[in-house]
């Protein structure tokens, strides 16, 4: 060996006794943190597949108790919903498949409806898009919200129903605890999603059993919407002052199906009627929206 090289070693080692211990510690430091757990003769930093899994973890605590409400209700109308197909005569698979794809309650039920009458695609296309387009308004409103959120974002979008627009727009997610916007908003979509094909499948499963007569379970969507309808009236107030003024958006509901109704008649009134009203709630968007700041200011 080359004396110039060994003498040259020995000084860079007296130079610096501390680096090789230090690098075996750590090293030694890092593969024991690690379990042992190598990739091509190296550790793995062990904290990065924990930190990630750790990051979803701590979403999914504090999503689930928002949708609690969401699962009591889903579950019910979603065993409703497989129920009504079964009854009608649909394979048990066809409501859970109905529930992944179009996840859409009132359209589904609607669906029922429509595959057990004569076959009309443009009716069905019209339907669709005006009882969807509803949607519209909530997709403006989760912009800011939806914003970088990568690949998660076309699902949270496809998965935007009534009930989890409210809950992702009104939660209020904790900052101190690190819980991470994208997994939290992820979480209540996906989760809502399955309470309700959880919902559908029960029922798509076990209606061919029940044999007593089910007449009028198709007036379940009709009867929650008549709640909604009357909690949002007794919330805004029911005076006759509140009626003129905190009640237009549903006197517009009101008189627009009725005014629809007689003229088109009960088997076609539907899509007329969700037109009026979205033409309608559209013109006066703005005013009800400058009176709402001034109130706001006051």
């Amino acid at each position: 060996m080359n004396e110039h090289a060994v003498a040259g070693a020995d000084r860079s080692a007296a130079a610096d006794p501390v680096d090789t211990p230090a690098v075996a510690g750590d090293y030694a430091a890092d593969v024991a943190d690690n379990h042992g757990n190598t990739r091509d003769g190296k550790p793995v930093p062990a904290n990065q597949p924990e930190s990630k899994r750790g990051t979803m973890v701590t979403a999914l605590r504090w999503a689930w108790p928002n949708t609690l409400p969401v699962l009591t209700g889903y579950l019910f109308l979603g065993i409703t919903y497989g129920v009504l197909m079964a009854t009608h005569g649909f394979p048990f698979w066809l409501p859970i498949v109905t529930a992944l794809v179009i996840y859409t309650g009132s359209m589904e039920f609607l669906l029922v409806g429509i595959l057990s009458s004569s076959f009309n695609p443009l009716s069905a296309f019209l339907t669709a898009v005006v009882v969807g387009a509803r949607h519209l308004f909530y997709g403006i409103a989760m912009l800011g919200k939806y914003r970088n959120m990568g690949w998660k974002k076309a699902y949270l979008i496809y998965t935007t129903s009534d009930e989890t627009f409210s809950v992702n727009y009104s939660a209020r997610i904790p900052q101190d605890e690190h819980v991470d916007r994208g997994w939290f908003y992820f979480w209540v979509s996906f989760l809502d999603q399955m309470y309700w094909v959880a919902g559908s499948a029960i029922g798509g499963i076990f209606g061919s059993l029940i044999t007593v007569d089910l007449r009028g379970l198709d007036f379940v969507m009709t009867a929650m919407f008549m709640a909604i309808f009357l909690q949002q009236w007794l919330q805004d107030g029911t005076s006759l002052q509140h009626v003129a003024v905190d009640h237009v958006c549903e006197l517009i509901g009101v008189v627009g199906s009725l005014a629809t109704l007689l003229v088109f008649g009960p088997e076609r009134f539907m899509i007329p009627a969700m037109t009026v009203i979205l033409v309608s709630l559209l013109a006066i968007r703005r005013p009800l929206e400058r009176r709402s700041k001034s109130e706001g200011e006051q």
